[in-house]
């Protein structure tokens, strides 16, 4: 997920040429600026299995057929499809937004009658974690990395980045559906395809799960084994109330 801007220029390089040129390319979204983080990646791929299978997990073997298997790829993959456009949209109308956001502070700290009032700026735009970690020296900083922004753009924009990154994420909710379908088009044994599924389900989990510990910092095959078994409580609760 995105931080947020003024959090970011709290970890920026202390030279402050280079933190300014590094505001401006956040500002203007060119390759320097945000990728997805792992935690999206992964939690992009999350949404996307689930949605899968809640289709999967509707498949009954007394009335399962090519038909109806055919009819539950179709649904699973449409689902995803309309998840995933629907989510790239949004990660496009965030990003405008905090950058809008980030160009208000930056015209904000500019525009302020002196050096005290563009340092309380900065400090209201700050969230409660950064702010009790930053000192007044710090927050000065950036202050003067922000006051020392040029070529401030009239509005923010979105560029070729930001529309490869939503495509990504597009991608990666499309694409997640395939794992747990393809053993539904492969195995003409629908119990069978059902167990093959669900563990390809869990492997992906756990893997999600080992990943974000890894993120993280700690405990990465026990944020594994949770994932797996939270996603397995999420799939029994989706398919309860009849999603």
């Amino acid at each position: 997920m995105a931080t947020l801007p003024s959090d970011d220029l709290t970890a920026s390089p202390s030279t402050p040429t280079h933190a300014s040129a590094a505001v401006a390319a956040a500002i203007s979204g060119g390759p320097d600026g945000e990728a997805l983080s792992p935690i999206d990646r992964v939690s992009e791929m999350l949404f996307g299995l689930l949605m899968a299978l809640t289709f999967t997990g509707a498949v009954s073997v007394a009335e399962s057929g090519q038909g109806a298997i055919r009819t539950m790829f179709i649904a699973a993959l449409g689902c995803n499809l309309a998840w995933g456009l629907v989510d790239a949209v949004m990660h496009l109308v965030r990003t405008v937004t905090e950058r809008g956001r980030l160009i208000t502070l930056v015209r904000a700290v500019q525009g302020a009658p002196d050096e005290q009032a563009g340092r309380a700026v900065v400090e209201q735009s700050l969230s409660r974690l950064a702010a009790g970690l930053v000192s007044p020296a710090e927050v000065e900083a950036v202050r003067a990395r922000v006051f020392a922004v040029r070529a401030l753009p009239a509005r923010p924009r979105l560029g070729w980045h930001d529309l490869l990154t939503a495509l990504q994420i597009f991608l990666i909710v499309v694409v997640s559906t395939f794992p747990v379908v393809v053993p539904f088009l492969l195995a003409q044994d629908v119990t069978l395809a059902k167990n093959v599924s669900r563990a390809v389900a869990l492997a992906m989990l756990f893997l999600g799960g080992l990943a974000l510990g890894r993120y993280a910092g700690y405990g990465s095959w026990r944020v594994g084994l949770i994932m797996a078994a939270l996603g397995t409580a999420l799939i029994v609760a989706i398919n309860a109330l009849g999603g």
